[in-house]
């Protein structure tokens, strides 16, 4: 008997959903999270689902996690001590980066603190041209002066980048193979022919130092969660991780390169919205995950898109993760008045700890979540199932602490918080879509999170959107998403080619290499794995290039004409190069399967008073709507892990998996 435990660990929640693969039922769950020891939460859900299901501690477990600990250290500054080596000349390139300025009009900004310090930057004297000749190498002398300089400085984990080591990885190798034997104690090594083996040496550089910076944390996590799952019981117990790149992989890979977890949690919401969202068939989907600290926007046009040049902290991140916007705007996100007397909402969240002030945990700061409970639209008998209650008392003096300043009553400032936070999402979800030439009416929202079905149906009215879906157990759908993601691994070369050099047989060469690498990491049977190979292409004289399907030298040059036009309205009749092969392995294998609704509680439907209504609104509990059923608004629809609600003017039908779709009725 197999079980699966998706496992998405935020802010302020962790968030469980169990799969039987026997009896093909589903189990949700919610705890709050435990920043400073992650693990302490997972333990503790499975101990609250264990008590629902009898034969979970007699089941074969996998458990699939989308892990913040590798995101925190960065976003924190909490990474271990690490040294970097470059070569002769180059120990300043994290630290002067690129031109480009965060605040383009701004003469004075503040420096932000390097990643490294200047005093853990080494250079060794090693050259490689730009054609891959050896210009000067590392010998033994050199290998045995740079280990002393390290046993001096002490770090706790080491990143190597040298120039063009993406043509030739053998002088970084040896650096590698000296600091692996110079000390009993294991320092963590990060190669960037290994990490990303592409061009552009300050982003190859940041990337590779913020893989070794968080490397050793990622890794005793990964091994206390084993230990802590392995001793639970006489079951086979087995641990995956989600990558940013919205595919799964082993904690031993997860382990070796942490940089590729930075957006694990939010890749699993994707994946999540993109599988039920297909399973009611919609393919052209914009996106919204609003949770307890932050909300994730993206826009999927029949498949998941990806970039490579996301930035996490301000630190350009140049792995291939999934493209979303994110902003400080979630359930935690605090409102405060501003000398002026404008009213603002977030970034800063009241977290897990202390959190809103309705969770009744010492908060004392109003919050989206205290104006929701104010405005009625949270119940609290209803939050999480009834497992925990929430303080509508509390709530209202936490916002009352802002009314004076703004001249406003208790229900007019909730209003406005709400107002606030809506507008910051409204601003995000035109980024990913307007900005970027689509119009939101052709495609239909999605909104999940534990908070995003408060607020869907505003968005979607801003946007003038006429149809929206709110998934089943949306307040987990990133959990979901986990148990929907296949294994994948993505390797990358530079080669920086002119189209007309390039050689069919050479190309075909990288490939191969690159495939057997990937594959061995996912280690995986070769006749149950998909490949995908991709080449990023641009005109001669540009900085940034498109990635194109690889169809052969023969059909890229006009494949990659006609892609320039579609995306910047023209072509050019100037020379073509490749600049990166890319490619991407995953394992096939019989997906997480979403049961057919089937309500399992009786229908319930209450009244409940809201400020400003005429009349009372229905309350209705989601798991009695049966398939086909149609609620119009206003109402309340809730369920253990959200609440849905459901604007005037809009009514929601239930389809055969459950998801509610939201359109214009009026």
């Amino acid at each position: 008997m197999a079980k699966f435990l998706g496992v998405d660990t935020g802010g302020t929640f962790t968030d469980f959903i169990l799969f039987d693969d026997t009896s093909r039922s589903i189990h949700i769950h919610k705890v709050l999270s435990t920043p400073d020891a992650p693990e302490r939460a997972i333990l503790r859900g499975i101990d609250d689902l264990a008590r629902v299901d009898a034969e979970l501690d007699s089941s074969d477990l996998t458990v699939i996690h989308g892990s913040t600990v590798a995101t925190n250290a960065v976003l924190e500054g909490k990474g271990v001590r690490t040294a970097y080596i470059t070569n002769r000349g180059l120990a300043d390139v994290l630290s002067i980066g690129r031109q480009a300025r965060e605040e383009l009009y701004n003469l004075t900004p503040i420096k932000k603190p390097p990643l490294i310090e200047r005093e853990l930057c080494v250079e060794v004297n090693s050259r490689l041209s730009a054609q891959g000749e050896h210009l000067q190498q590392l010998d033994e002398q050199d290998l045995s002066a740079l280990t002393e300089q390290l046993e001096a400085l002490a770090p706790e984990a080491v990143a190597i980048n040298l120039l063009f080591s993406f043509f030739d990885d053998s002088e970084e190798l040896k650096v590698e193979n000296a600091i692996a034997g110079m000390a009993a104690n294991k320092i963590f090594i990060s190669r960037s022919s290994d990490v990303l083996p592409e061009y552009k040496e300050f982003e190859r550089g940041m990337t590779t130092a913020l893989n070794a910076k968080v490397g050793p944390l990622m890794q005793g996590y990964l091994q206390r969660l084993e230990s802590e799952l392995g001793a639970r019981g006489e079951k086979n117990v087995a641990l995956s991780i989600m990558q940013s790149s919205s595919g799964t992989t082993s904690a031993l890979q997860a382990g070796r390169y942490p940089v590729n977890l930075l957006l694990s949690g939010p890749a699993g919401g994707l994946k999540g919205a993109q599988y039920v969202a297909g399973a009611s068939g919609d393919e052209q989907l914009l996106s919204f995950d609003m949770g307890g600290t932050s909300t994730d926007v993206s826009i999927i046009d029949r498949e998941i898109g990806f970039t490579t040049g996301a930035k996490i902290g301000g630190y350009p991140v140049a792995v291939p993760m999934v493209d979303m916007h994110t902003i400080g705007a979630g359930g935690g996100s605090i409102a405060r008045v501003d000398a002026g007397g404008l009213l603002l909402v977030g970034p800063e969240s009241a977290g897990a700890s202390p959190g809103p002030a309705c969770y009744g945990k010492g908060g004392r700061w109003p919050t989206v979540t205290d104006a929701n409970v104010v405005l009625g639209r949270l119940l609290p008998q209803a939050f999480l199932g009834g497992d925990m209650q929430l303080d509508k008392a509390a709530a209202v003096e936490a916002v009352n602490t802002v009314t004076t300043a703004l001249g406003l009553s208790t229900e007019q400032a909730a209003r406005g918080i709400i107002d606030v936070v809506n507008d910051h999402m409204v601003r995000a979800l035109r980024v990913m879509s307007v900005e970027r030439g689509e119009d939101p009416k052709d495609f239909i929202l999605v909104s999940f999170g534990g908070a995003g079905g408060l607020h869907v149906c505003a968005l979607a009215e801003e946007l003038e959107m006429s149809q929206a879906l709110v998934p089943v157990n949306a307040g987990v759908l990133s959990a979901l998403g986990m148990l929907a993601a296949e294994a994948s691994r993505e390797r990358s070369r530079t080669i920086n080619k002119s189209l007309e050099d390039c050689e069919s047989a050479s190309i075909d060469k990288i490939f191969e290499e690159l495939l057997a690498h990937a594959v061995e990491e996912l280690g995986a049977v070769a006749d149950s794995i998909r490949t995908i190979l991709t080449v990023d292409v641009r005109y001669q004289g540009q900085s940034n290039a498109l990635n194109l399907p690889w169809q052969g030298l023969q059909a890229i040059e006009q494949a990659f004409h006609r892609k320039h036009k579609d995306s910047y309205g023209h072509d050019l009749d100037i020379d073509i190069e490749l600049v990166n092969l890319r490619v991407r392995v995953i394992e096939t294998r019989q997906a997480f399967e979403l049961p057919a609704w089937q309500p399992w509680e009786e229908l319930k439907i209450t009244q409940t008073t809201l400020p400003g209504s005429e009349r009372p609104v229905p309350v209705i509990n989601r798991a009695g709507l049966q398939v086909g059923q149609k609620v119009d608004g206003p109402a309340l629809i809730t369920e253990v892990s959200a609440t849905t609600w459901l604007a005037k003017g809009w009514s929601a039908l239930v389809d055969d998996k459950g998801s509610l779709r939201l359109s214009v009725s009026r």
